[in-house]
């Protein structure tokens, strides 16, 4: 089952520094098959507040997210990001194309 990796990225400083570190993420998703599926796109926010941009990034399913974060390409890249922007990152599991909101119940 996919899994994705969703980012909530704040304070960007626009240097140097995060330019690399766009050129080089996409050679590290690559083995791992991941994929931008959202990267910081207009938005409307409906309720409360979004300060910032949301990236989400598509795996085959957790382990190959978890390999990619902590893969020495990456974690090579890493602080290129972290240093020059406040954020939050995770990994959640995607739900089958039949999914239904009362399964959550159990």
């Amino acid at each position: 089952m996919s899994a994705y990796g969703i980012a909530h990225l704040r304070n960007v400083n626009l240097g140097p520094e995060i330019v690399e570190y766009l050129q080089r993420i996409d050679a590290t998703l690559e083995p791992f098959g991941g994929r931008f599926i959202i990267h910081g796109g207009e938005k409307d926010v409906l309720e409360g507040s979004w300060p910032g941009d949301v990236i989400v990034i598509e795996f085959p399913d957790r382990a190959n997210a978890r390999e990619w974060y902590d893969s020495p390409a990456y974690r090579e890249i890493l602080a290129l990001r972290a240093d020059h922007s406040d954020g939050d990152l995770m990994i959640v599991d995607g739900v089958p194309t039949d999914h239904k909101a009362i399964e959550v119940l159990g």
